[in-house]
């Protein structure tokens, strides 16, 4: 029998999917019996960030195990390309078969990503991506925006059909593998709940939309007054395309293709279960960020409101305690760190300098409120680089040039007082200590200047500001279906 150290490692990822839309985390519509049950045999992480609400560099950070800003993997048309090290290869030098099925949004599986095998993966569009968001400096109006709302309602979608496909490998997968000695990794990534809010009628179904919840902060009146969040909500003008009707119709397809991906992950669990590996397996899962769903006016990602920024995380399997809660806070860059220790490998001394700290460990220790998490911004419809930084019962968020944010998490859960205006000594105490814990991370000013000299570059090597605008036109990556048949016209 495999020790301790030495277990089998299944990352299972969706996208989108914000974290109070779980059974297991209160809410009062959402149905996911099968994140309940694992929630029930595992941890919950309640305090979950993304290194970067943006899909294309949170799955870059989340394979290299360090921050955004660090591997310099800043946008959507600049994904990861396997020459900084990833998690998965520092694995499988070591012998472990570590095996990719679905959603991986990197450049190519030309480059050497780090998997002894990719199955069914979806990467970025002709290996460039979604170049648009590259001109930050004068943005472009972002016509698709429309497409978000014009896709509500009932039916399959290759988005459905995609992860439907992608659980069947996994299936199948986990039947051809066998008990032995050998740890294996497999990361499971699906695209629902991912717009487009297409669902199947069995799903869309379980939810009437008159019985929806309206977004937080509906009345425009309570909506922050934020310059550079202002100038994120005008480029991606989803909410103009929202009556009252359409939003709760919106959230109920949501919640629908939550409820379908719940199912997705089900059938996973129950093939691993099946396979006789569950008792040698850690299973995580988390989603690459979260939905705003018209909550302060916005629509999908890019801000740091919990909606956005916060992601679910559960883990289950050896070593983590059953039906537990942890309120210290965690992000995606501690997979790295959780995937060399439940699998037994060893540390090398550049896996030693990440950031990320073993699930496992936080699980097994007493809540540690004053570990700061950090996340950052540097994408489509941003003018200049935000970045937030997570402790205790605050939150707060530093725009280049512009002001900052700060909330209390435990007496506005919601985030709609921001306390940053507040002159009181208390307050201008606590935004002293955010930019201390900040700035211990990186300069921002910095970090903003070598951003823009990158994505300049960039932009240069596309063709120019034309080519961003017209040659890389979607509102969401097609499936890999989709691209072969793009590639063939």
């Amino acid at each position: 029998m495999m020790t301790v150290k030495g277990k089998n490692l299944l990352v299972i990822i969706s996208d989108e999917h914000r974290k109070d839309a779980m059974g297991n985390a209160g809410h009062p519509h959402v149905k996911t019996p099968n994140l309940d049950a694992l929630a029930a045999r595992g941890t919950v992480f309640e305090n979950a960030y993304t290194p970067s609400p943006m899909c294309v560099p949170t799955r870059a950070s989340l394979a290299c195990g360090d921050h955004v800003h660090k591997i310099r993997h800043w946008d959507s048309a600049t994904p990861y390309d396997g020459v900084r090290r990833s998690w998965m290869r520092h694995l499988r030098d070591q012998g472990v078969d570590v095996t990719s099925i679905g959603k991986l949004h990197f450049r190519s599986p030309d480059d050497d990503n780090g998997f002894s095998e990719e199955i069914l993966p979806m990467h970025v569009v002709d290996g460039v991506g979604w170049a648009i968001g590259l001109l930050r400096e004068d943005a472009p109006s972002y016509d698709a925006a429309a497409q978000l709302a014009a896709d509500v309602g009932v039916g399959d979608s290759t988005y459905t059909d995609y992860d439907e496909a992608i659980t069947r490998a996994a299936e199948q997968w986990l039947k051809r593998r066998t008990k032995s000695d050998a740890p294996w990794a497999a990361s499971v990534s699906l695209v629902s709940p991912h717009y487009p809010l297409t669902v199947p009628k069995t799903y869309y179904d379980m939810y009437d939309p008159d019985e929806i919840d309206l977004p937080t902060a509906y009345d425009p009146s309570q909506r922050p007054d934020h310059s550079e969040l202002k100038n994120i909500a005008s480029f991606f003008d989803y909410d103009r395309y929202f009556d009252a009707q359409k939003m709760r119709e919106a959230r109920a397809a949501y919640y629908g293709l939550t409820s379908f991906m719940d199912h997705c992950v089900g059938r996973i669990v129950a093939a691993l279960d099946a396979s006789g590996q569950a008792e040698d397996t850690v299973i995580i899962y988390v989603s690459d960020h979260g939905d705003m769903l018209g909550d302060q006016g916005f629509w999908t990602k890019q801000v740091m409101y919990d909606a956005s920024a916060g992601i679910p995380m559960i883990a289950a399997g050896p070593g983590f305690p059953a039906g537990q809660r942890v309120k210290t806070g965690t992000t995606l860059l501690d997979i790295a760190a959780t995937a060399v220790d439940v699998t037994g490998v060893e540390h090398d001394d550049a896996s030693r300098l990440l950031p990320g700290v073993s699930l496992r460990s936080i699980a097994n220790a007493q809540d540690d409120p004053q570990r700061t998490i950090f996340s950052e911004y540097h994408d489509g419809g941003s003018t200049t680089g935000t970045f937030m930084v997570r402790w205790k019962n605050w939150k707060y968020v530093y725009y280049v040039g512009h002001p900052p944010q700060l909330f209390d998490m435990d007496a506005d859960p919601q985030e709609l007082n921001d306390l940053a205006g507040d002159r009181s000594g208390n307050v201008q105490s606590v935004l002293r200590e955010g930019q201390r814990r900040l700035r211990a991370i990186c300069d921002p000013e910095s970090v903003n200047r070598q951003c823009f000299e990158d994505q300049r570059r960039r932009i240069d090597e596309l063709g120019g500001r034309d080519a961003c605008i017209n040659g890389y036109v979607f509102n969401h990556t097609p499936t890999p279906s989709e691209q072969a048949k793009r590639r063939e016209v």
